[in-house]
């Protein structure tokens, strides 16, 4: 399976907490299950007399949605593993179509004193990490951000030293820690440093953090995203890839090295370069359409490679028409341009196709182009091509 298709990496909570407790991070007891008799022998063989039933799907929220639920006796456990598992859970990040939970996670209770955040993630303003935490857990922190954002503590970690265990101290004193459960904190927040670190996350998000009666620092959720630049190095996080919870085409593009990105739009696009993709889905908004999709088919893509992203395009059914943006430098504008007269014979295509492309035998493509008396339209720039497909669209 390529790396290079996946736009990023997330993994779910138990697996999380399984990567977590690799660096000292505190959490409490649990194992997932996939159906309700296995919940039952989770919590059978766990023990106590509370367990919390967790929906285990790649979307936040999942509380509200009622995939969280608390359980006081073993049977209440298979009760409540039977009703999750095959519910289709919609909550503010699923959108309004939900997704189906396959599996639930069988946590310990704990008797929670009071909730925080803690947070690690890239902060693109200063091009550090930077580990913010606040005393309002538990909640919506976008909604605390912008309507509190003296809530919310940041450190700006410098990258030759790593998180120092005074910038630690200083977070947990800051958002209201007691002195006691200062240096489990303190060790907890070094830990979710060293792990966003050394696995290359492009966040480690603990929401709720809680802090028991007991005294225990403790990560009650666990949300871990990867960079897909650095899966290479991480064998085992790829492991960890659920595609069930991924959209089946971007699956299957990334079988091909594709970088795509299901969107909600009538034209469909396959352009090379990253950059250039984003600015063809901004031409197109401009000229009062809107892309069905992010592709880029990188800098050497084959004919064979651009068939497959036709047929990928091609699988949504709200494709109107493709546009084709490319830009010949390391790509030859040839060898797409016979690319894209092999998709469109092979695959039999009837919905307008508009081609604008400059660079390396530019001329040799168009004349291929020419040479095919297929249905295709040449466009002279970026906007002509935006605004031709956009036309024919709407016809």
């Amino acid at each position: 399976m390529s790396k290079k298709g996946i736009q990023s990496m997330n993994i779910h909570e138990y697996q999380a907490k399984e990567v977590l407790r690799r660096y000292g991070v505190a959490t409490l007891r649990g194992k997932v299950a996939n159906s309700a008799e296995e919940a039952l022998k989770v919590a059978q063989d766990m023990g106590g007399n509370l367990w919390v039933v967790k929906a285990q799907i790649h979307a936040g929220g999942r509380g509200k949605g009622g995939g969280v639920k608390i359980a006081k006796t073993v049977e209440e456990v298979k009760t409540l593993a039977g009703k999750m598992i095959g519910m289709n859970l919609v909550t503010h990040q699923t959108g309004p179509e939900g997704k189906q939970v396959q599996k639930v996670y069988i946590e310990e209770g704990c008797n929670i004193a009071k909730e925080y955040y803690v947070a690690c993630l890239v902060d693109r303003v200063t091009g550090r990490v930077t580990v913010m935490a606040s005393a309002e857990g538990g909640v919506d922190i976008e909604e605390v951000a912008a309507e509190r954002p003296e809530a919310i503590v940041k450190v700006i970690v410098d990258p030759a030293t790593g998180l120092m265990p005074y910038q630690a101290r200083h977070l947990a004193f800051q958002i209201g820690l007691p002195a006691e459960s200062v240096n489990k904190a303190t060790q907890f927040f070094v830990g979710l440093y060293k792990a966003f670190i050394d696995c290359d996350c492009s966040i480690a998000e603990i929401n709720p953090l809680v802090l028991t009666k007991e005294g225990q620092v403790l990560a009650l959720d666990a949300k871990m995203n990867f960079d897909s630049n650095a899966l290479f190095r991480h064998p085992d996080i790829m492991e960890y890839r659920d595609l069930t919870e991924e959209d089946p085409t971007e699956v299957e593009a990334s079988k091909y090295d594709l970088a795509f990105i299901k969107l909600d739009g009538s034209i469909g696009c396959l352009v090379n370069g990253a950059g250039l993709a984003m600015a063809t889905l901004d031409i197109i908004k401009l000229h009062g359409s809107t892309p069905a999709n992010f592709l880029d088919v990188g800098g050497g893509a084959s004919k064979e490679k651009v068939t497959a992203a036709f047929k990928i395009i091609l699988k949504d059914p709200n494709v109107k028409g493709i546009l084709v943006n490319i830009f010949g430098g390391i790509m030859n504008c040839e060898t797409l341009a016979l690319g894209v007269v092999m998709a469109v014979k092979e695959i039999g295509m009837s919905i307008p196709l508009v081609v604008r492309m400059e660079g390396t035998n530019v001329a040799k493509g168009k004349e291929a182009f020419a040479k095919s008396n297929l249905n295709i339209t040449v466009a002279e720039n970026l906007s002509d091509a935006a605004e031709k497909a956009v036309a024919l669209t709407k016809k």
